[in-house]
């Protein structure tokens, strides 16, 4: 190998060395963001790490939703009808969270199984079922499209008991 083709390779390789560095760091730096879903079944399972921020997903079981009147406190379960999953949230819920609808909250799971959300986001319409809620729907054996309708029926309910 000629001295020259030697000092092109010797480049190439460092700089390559270099960009795998970068690389390296920049998933280091952002580990801490990387919000992975779970659905109640596999939390329940014990899949979901304790005390890391992650995200749930399923449908807000009718009747669960108790609100503090003295604050902003609110508890509410999640399902995707296996498995259900308390959750905790101290806030304003968006306006489009109701039960029987589907939501994706961000937070994390306490040692008691209790998940403290610090987001609540619920899905735009009757219609619409978040991916992630719609893929662990489907593991879990359940069609969404029986959801969407069953949701499409809650919707109609509570609209009519709005007028």
């Amino acid at each position: 190998m000629t001295p020259r083709r030697r000092q092109k390779l010797l480049i190439i390789l460092g700089a390559l060395a270099l960009a795998g560095v970068a690389v390296g760091l920049t998933l280091y730096a952002l580990r801490s963001n990387i919000n992975l879903f779970f659905s109640p079944v596999q939390i329940a399972q014990g899949d979901a790490p304790i005390e890391r921020t992650i995200r749930a997903g399923g449908m807000v079981k009718e009747g669960s939703v108790a609100r503090d009147p003295q604050s902003l406190n609110v508890e509410f379960r999640i399902t995707d009808y296996v498995d259900e999953l308390a959750v905790a949230y101290n806030g304003i819920l968006p306006d489009l969270f109701r039960e029987g609808q589907g939501v994706v909250v961000v937070g994390k799971l306490a040692a008691d199984g209790q998940f403290m959300a610090d987001k609540v986001l619920a899905r735009h319409d009757e219609n619409y079922m978040p991916p992630e809620v719609a893929q662990a729907l489907e593991e879990a054996g359940y069609s969404p499209a029986d959801y969407q309708a069953k949701a499409a029926e809650v919707g109609e309910r509570l609209r009519s008991q709005d007028k």
